[in-house]
């Protein structure tokens, strides 16, 4: 973890990459506390769709956007389906699925984006966030990867989509895997067990027809293989159902529970 951090302002705390600011970019991995919403745990429940009071996500995705330096109008955000699409997002989709999820992008589990100021949100509570920056052109992308995603292979199609719209190379490409819920947590079935198969070092037996699933590890072996440079390649290392202090994890809190954001965008 000794590339990953964390920072705070407007009594919101995030993860984050610090040497990513030579790139002029902004990003965060937003942790559970200091928001206003009573049901969850530290309050910083940034989903409309768990149930939670729209006055308060709303009030919360404020205080991430304050925090983090945009105003939320400005953002984007997508709704995700464990799907391996990635769209292209630009202008004309600032804001959409930030005030309400009927405008989100749909059916999107990843975006890309080359205009600047214009933040894209994916939502976590286990699920792997990954983060792409194209050092070259300005370039940022933001993933959603849950295990289907994962095997799918929706951060090497991120990085097709990137190429062909913004002509970017792999080998410019930084990329960051944020919390989620790490290998010594995630216990999966033999049939998720028989689709990950394919990437060696990345399951671990744990009793008949059950393995522990390092999905860190896969989105970093696609990553490689996508000619990404490993010292380009940042880890949070950081399980959310470890450290439910600071995270929220689907898994540990038995699905009772909110949902965070990973956000970047070019300054």
């Amino acid at each position: 973890m000794a590339d990953f951090a964390f920072a705070e302002a407007e009594g919101v705390e995030w993860g984050c990459f610090p040497a990513w600011e030579k790139w002029g970019v902004v990003h965060g991995f937003l942790c559970r506390n200091g928001g206003c919403s009573p049901q969850f745990p530290g309050g910083l429940n940034l989903s409309y769709n768990v149930g939670d009071d729209r006055t308060n996500v709303l009030a919360n995705r404020q205080k991430m956007a304050a925090a983090l330096g945009f105003p939320l109008e400005r953002a984007v955000a997508c709704q995700q389906v464990h799907s391996t699409h990635v769209a292209v997002v630009t202008e004309k989709d600032a804001g959409k699925g930030t005030l309400t999820l009927a405008d989100a992008v749909p059916e999107t589990d990843g975006m890309v984006t080359d205009c600047r100021r214009l933040p894209l949100l994916i939502s976590y509570a286990d699920c792997v966030p990954i983060l792409l920056t194209d050092t070259r052109t300005g370039a940022v992308g933001a993933v959603h990867g849950g295990w289907r995603g994962s095997v799918g292979k929706i951060v090497p199609h991120a990085l097709e989509v990137m190429k062909e719209a913004f002509g970017t190379r792999p080998q410019d490409v930084a990329a960051g895997i944020g919390p989620s819920i790490g290998p010594c947590c995630y216990e999966v079935s033999q049939e998720v067990a028989d689709r990950a198969g394919a990437w060696p070092g990345c399951l671990t037996p744990h009793g008949p027809g059950h393995w522990m699933l390092d999905l860190w590890q896969l989105n970093t072996l696609e990553l490689l293989e996508a000619g990404v440079p490993r010292e380009q390649i940042f880890r949070a290392d950081c399980c959310t159902s470890c450290h439910r202090d600071r995270f929220f994890s689907y898994r540990a809190e038995k699905g009772k529970t909110g949902r965070l954001y990973a956000v970047i965008y070019r300054k």
